[in-house]
C-alpha cells in the first residue's frame, strides 16, 4: 500500500530545520505484515529526543530512515500466526520488541532482548528485512522497529501492546516511550521506596515521567533540577518538594543541605555528561544514580574508581526504564486515569507532517516538552 512517511536521508545541518527541512515527507510502499506482524494506523506519535538524536546524529543510525518510535494506533491487519490480537484493537507501541528466547528475554530483561538489538542495528524487522519502499524501489530503514512518523506502519506483533479504549490514542502515545522510560526508571530500576531522597535532573518529556514515578513511589523530599525556569514551575505542580537550577554557584550545597548531605537516588534524565556529573556529586554515602539519559555516543563520564568502595556509590543505567511494556504500560494508564500520572499536561500541542521540522525545532530550543504528529490531519 502507498503510505506518508517521515524520512531523513541526512545527518541535518545547523538549525533552524524549519529552514533546512532535513525531514521529507514522501509517499512510500509499504508491504503488508509478515507472519508474526501487523499493519497499524498511526493516530499519534510524540516528538521525543531520541528522534531529535537522530536526526542531528549524535546518536547515529542507518540512513535513510523512517523516524519515529513513539507513537499510538489502531490495528488495521494482523499478519499470519498472530492470535491475540484483533483487527481495530487500539495499541501502543513500544520501541524494544522482545523475541522471547534470547538470554535477555529469558532472564526477565525484554527490554535488551538480543534478538531485537541484533534487527534495530540494521534497520531492520525481527522477522527480517525492510517493509517500506522510497518511490525508487530502495528499501527504507525503520527506527526501532517502529517508524511511526507515518501513516500506517508495520510492525513486530511484539512492539505494540493492547490498551483500553477509554486512553485518547494522542495522550497514550507518550507511554510508549516518556512514561515507560522514566517512570520505569524511578519505579523499576531505581525502585524508589517511601521516605527515599530523590533528586531528578533534566525535564523533558521522560523527566516529567520520572518525577511523577518518583512520586508515586513515596520520594521525599524530591527534589526537580533543571536549567529552564518555567520546567521548573511545573514541576512544583507536578509535586516536586524543591526546584534547583544547577546553574547556579550553590546548587550543589543546596542540594545537599535540603537533604542532609545527599540524596539517596539521582535520576538523570538529561542526555548530557555534565548533568551526570551533577547526578554523582550530589549522592550521600550509599547513593545511587540511574541515568537514563542517552549521552552522545562517543562522550565519556569518569569517576573516582575507588568510590565505587569507600562510598558504596552505585551507577546504573536503564533502558526503557527496565520495563516489561505489556506489564508496566497498563499499569501506567491505570495511573494516568487516576490522575497520578497527568502526562497529558505535557502535551503542548499537536503538528501536521508540514510542520515536523519546525517542531524539532522547538523541542530542540526546550520551549516545549512534547508534541504530538497527527499525521491524519
Amino acid at each position: 500500500m502507498k503510505t506518508k512517511a517521515a524520512i531523513l536521508r541526512e545527518i541535518a545541518p545547523e538549525r533552524p530545520y524549519a529552514t533546512s527541512r532535513p525531514i521529507r515527507i514522501e509517499e512510500v510502499d509499504l508491504d503488508g505484515p509478515q507472519p508474526g506482524e501487523v499493519l497499524v494506523k498511526v493516530m499519534g506519535a510524540g516528538l521525543c529526543h531520541s528522534d531529535l538524536s537522530v536526526v542531528d546524529g549524535s546518536r547515529p543510525r542507518p540512513l535513510p530512515v523512517a523516524l519515529g518510535h513513539e507513537g499510538a494506533g489502531e490495528v488495521v491487519e494482523i499478519g499470519a500466526g498472530v492470535r491475540d490480537i484483533t483487527v481495530g484493537d487500539p495499541v501502543v507501541f513500544q520501541f524494544s520488541a522482545s523475541c522471547g528466547r534470547c538470554t535477555n528475554c529469558q532472564s526477565g530483561r525484554p527490554q535488551i532482548c538480543l534478538t531485537h538489538g541484533a534487527a534495530r542495528a540494521k534497520g531492520e524487522l525481527m522477522g527480517g528485512g525492510k517493509r517500506i519502499r522510497d518511490s525508487s524501489g530502495q528499501p527504507v530503514n525503520h527506527q526501532s522497529g517502529v517508524s511511526c512518523f507515518a501513516e500506517y506502519v508495520v510492525v513486530d506483533r511484539g512492539s505494540v501492546v493492547r490498551i483500553s479504549r477509554d486512553v485518547p490514542l494522542q495522550t497514550a502515545a507518550l507511554f510508549g516511550c516518556a512514561v515507560m522510560t522514566g517512570a520505569g526508571a524511578a519505579l523499576n530500576t531505581a525502585a524508589v521506596r517511601p521516605g527515599q531522597s530523590v533528586a531528578v535532573i533534566g525535564l523533558g518529556g521522560v523527566g516529567f515521567s520520572g518525577l511523577m514515578g518518583a512520586k508515586m513511589g513515596g520520594a521525599f523530599p524530591l527534589i526537580a533540577v533543571d536549567i529552564n525556569p518555567e520546567k521548573l514551575g511545573l514541576a512544583r505542580q507536578f509535586g516536586a518538594d524543591h526546584t534547583v537550577d544547577p546553574s547556579e554557584p550553590d546548587a550543589i550545597e543546596r542540594i545537599k543541605d535540603l537533604t542532609d548531605g545527599g540524596v539517596e537516588i539521582a535520576l538523570e534524565f538529561a542526555g548530557a555528561v555534565r548533568a551526570l556529573e551533577t547526578g554523582y556529586k550530589i549522592l550521600r554515602l550509599g547513593g545511587s544514580l540511574v541515568t537514563a539519559g542517552l549521552a552522545p555516543a562517543g562522550h565519556d563520564f569518569p569517576i573516582p574508581a575507588a568510590d565505587l568502595v569507600t562510598r558504596e556509590i552505585s551507577v546504573r543505567g536503564s533502558y526503557m526504564g527496565g520495563c516489561v511494556p505489556v506489564r508496566d504500560i497498563p499499569r501506567f494508564l491505570e495511573a494516568y486515569q487516576r490522575g497520578e500520572m497527568p502526562v497529558d499536561r505535557l502535551i503542548a500541542g499537536t503538528v501536521g507532517f508540514e510542520d515536523l521540522n519546525a517542531g524539532f525545532d522547538k523541542l530542540a530550543g526546550g520551549s516545549v516538552i512534547r508534541q504530538i504528529l497527527t499525521p491524519h490531519g
